[in-house]
């Protein structure tokens, strides 16, 4: 059965005003999910998965476009309001389809339409290879393929995986004084607009007593110790048999570009749409994302 209510409210009043959309939870008993959900249970699922340090707060703007769908975005692990994995274990690529293994199990899923950006689109498309059945169709948010490495160099991803976590532990989250403090960290690092850093920082940070921090988990930051080949990267993509679309920005990542020229071809029912925008096309182009998702989702439905 689905355990869904909603949890302590963010300290911060964004997200709050908008009353269509409300928190939920999922108390599994190996972790507990939280996310943000709008509409109703008898509404066709819209699964939404955000991307590395992002959270659930990346598909608002998607959800105030999309009616006809029981939106759910998840937290993954480690960011948002979900819970933080144990301390003898790590944020392993692989471990998140696990995750949704779990979700999709504990809730009784059968077969659901999946929106995935960035890193989400990662794991989805990996999900989507290993679980067919799970997945009616799969939008790619400026993501396409998977970050891969040449089989030469796994020793030395071992080496730097390892001696990053050894780095982590003598380094602290950075305290800032204010969320305005914490919204201009975020875009300096990243395209988003204002109004789109304020809303993932909004549910990324948490107040304590001597300022604001990042809620994420820290270890998210550390480099991981294997990387796919290329060979097993593209495994993946060819056994994909769900229908895929791509929705990028022209001035999104790089990645997007080179993943169009060596995995496109690989997807069995493969299609693009290129937006002006940046990484978080989504929010910056909502309206005509969601144009696309209702098209591409209801031309499934009619085959």
């Amino acid at each position: 059965m689905t355990n869904q209510s909603k949890h302590n409210r963010s300290p911060f009043n964004t997200i709050e005003h908008n009353q269509a959309i409300e928190d939920i939870r999922y108390s599994m008993p190996e972790i507990e999910l939280r996310g943000l959900k709008k509409g109703h249970k008898c509404q066709p699922i819209l699964l939404c998965l955000h991307g590395w340090l992002d959270n659930a707060a990346s598909f608002v703007p998607l959800m105030t476009e999309l009616n006809d769908y029981q939106i759910i975005a998840i937290d993954w692990p480690g960011h948002g309001h979900s819970a933080h994995r144990s301390q003898d274990a790590h944020y392993h690529f692989i471990d998140y389809v696990y995750d949704l293994v779990l979700l999709f199990e504990f809730n009784q899923w059968q077969s659901v339409d999946i929106v995935a950006h960035s890193m989400g689109g990662m794991i989805a498309s990996a999900f989507a290879a290993a679980f067919p059945e799970k997945v009616k169709s799969l939008t790619l948010i400026d993501s396409i393929g998977f970050i891969s490495a040449k089989s030469a160099e796994t020793t030395q991803q071992l080496r730097k995986g390892m001696l990053s976590r050894l780095k982590l532990k003598s380094k602290r989250k950075p305290l800032h004084g204010d969320l305005e403090s914490a919204i201009t960290a975020r875009r300096s690092v990243s395209d988003l607009s204002y109004q789109d850093a304020k809303l993932i920082v909004e549910r990324g940070c948490i107040t304590l007593d001597k300022g604001i921090t990042w809620r994420s988990d820290s270890r998210l930051r550390n480099t991981s110790p294997y990387r796919l080949t290329f060979s097993q990267a593209k495994q993946f993509i060819q056994d994909i048999t769900t229908p895929v679309q791509l929705i990028y920005g022209d001035k999104g990542i790089e990645l997007v570009e080179l993943g169009l020229e060596h995995f496109a071809p690989l997807f069995k029912c493969f299609t693009a749409h290129k937006l002006t925008g940046g990484h978080h096309i989504h929010m910056e182009q909502a309206k005509k994302t969601a144009v696309f998702i209702e098209s591409f989702i209801e031309n499934q439905d009619d085959h």
